[in-house]
């Protein structure tokens, strides 16, 4: 039986700048993230009703910013969350490519502000500030960034980010464009609280989720502000709980076990963020002993994969319970993905939508005859479900 919402989830989908395929840990179909086939991804989820996509930012991604621009001239009315990395360039220059996306995209640009990361990785970037410092350099990025999006001239001397009489000449569409941004730590959420629009976080059990946009909420609200919510998450969706549960196991079962131990020795000694430290405990620093850590919620994509490492599985009955239970602690929308992405984008599509009470996109629907699917030229409307 679907589930009825009193209020349908925003689904964000991902595109993945890194690379894709059909399992973890091994170059065994592995796609390449060449152009032609990010944008099958991208004009998938457009067509399928996705209210955007998420682009991450790093060493080991294409830049998100010329992706997403790439993009947008093939896609109607998806929105791009662009991951965006305070340290890599000045808040001025930011604002600058933020309102040009803005306005090919005619206002369907979103920044996702990554404060954290790889201490290695932010060393190439020329970043050498400790943890907390970042925090404070974002808080003072931010302050010029959102403020130039709005349409002032913008002076600051601060500890971090110096300008004197910033502005931009050309505008963005939005008013500004919205603030996403993560962080688990003291300083992360003390950031949130000041300057997101909406705050993520990655899938972990509902206790720990609670905890983590109380804090949020309770520090926006002592500034006179509220936040939204996000909930980063993979999903494996299938007919039957049997199906995704051994949909799981394929994606990780040509991991070898030294690819195992060397993510988890990477993730302990080049990463500072208290996400990654969080999101390594679930699975317990590479078990495959105990990987489903709630109910329906699967840790084994973190065992190799750095950031988002969870996973809902289940039938869409399943996972549209576990999501709408996010949902009632103050998630409004979700960034989810599943590999590989263009198929999942189908599967999650054609499956949970409807167990979530999401509308699809109609705009390019027409009357094509069901043909061998159906009984075509009969007047007989073909069931949605029949025996095999």
């Amino acid at each position: 039986m679907s589930i009825t919402p009193l209020k349908p989830l925003d689904l964000f989908w991902f595109i993945p700048v890194s690379g894709d395929g059909s399992y973890l840990g091994t170059l065994d179909g592995h796609r390449p993230a060449d152009f032609d086939y990010l944008k099958q991804i991208a004009q998938a989820a457009d067509r399928l009703g996705f209210g955007g996509v998420l682009i991450p930012t790093g060493r080991g991604c294409d830049d998100p910013f010329i992706t997403a621009g790439a993009l947008a001239s093939h896609t109607q009315r998806l929105k791009f969350l662009v991951a965006l990395r305070p340290g890599t360039l000045s808040p001025t220059l930011a604002a600058r490519q933020a309102a040009a996306i803005d306005r090919l995209s005619q206002g369907r640009y979103i920044v996702n502000i990554v404060s954290g990361g790889n201490a290695t990785e932010l060393a190439g970037d020329g970043i050498f500030l400790s943890h907390d410092a970042r925090y404070e350099h974002t808080a003072e990025f931010l302050s010029v960034y959102t403020r130039l999006l709005a349409g002032e001239t913008v002076s600051l001397d601060g500890k971090h980010v110096r300008v004197t009489g910033a502005k931009l000449d050309f505008p963005p569409v939005q008013n500004p464009p919205a603030v996403w941004f993560g962080g688990s730590s003291e300083p992360g959420q003390e950031v949130a609280a000041e300057h997101a629009d909406v705050y993520l976080t990655w899938g972990e059990p509902l206790d720990q989720v609670r905890e983590k946009l109380d804090q949020v909420r309770a520090k926006a609200a002592a500034r006179g502000r509220q936040v939204r919510f996000g909930l980063r998450i993979h999903l494996i969706v299938r007919e039957t709980e049997a199906e995704a549960w051994a949909a799981a196991d394929a994606l990780i079962a040509k991991i070898p076990q030294a690819a195992i131990d060397a993510a988890q020795k990477k993730f302990a000694e080049e990463s500072d963020s208290i996400g990654q430290k969080r999101m390594s405990a679930l699975h317990r620093g590479g078990s495959r002993a105990a990987l489903t850590i709630a109910p329906n919620l699967w840790a084994g994509i973190g065992l190799v994969r750095g950031g988002a490492g969870t996973a809902l599985v289940g039938t869409p009955e399943q996972v549209a319970a576990r999501l709408r239970e996010y949902q009632a602690l103050g998630i409004e929308t979700i960034i989810a993905s599943g590999y590989p992405h263009l198929e999942e984008a189908y599967k999650v599509a054609e499956l949970l939508f409807p167990a979530l009470g999401i509308a699809p996109n109609k705009a390019r629907h027409h009357g094509t005859q069901p043909g061998e699917f159906g009984t075509s030229g009969t007047g007989i409307t073909p069931a949605r479900a029949s025996a095999s």
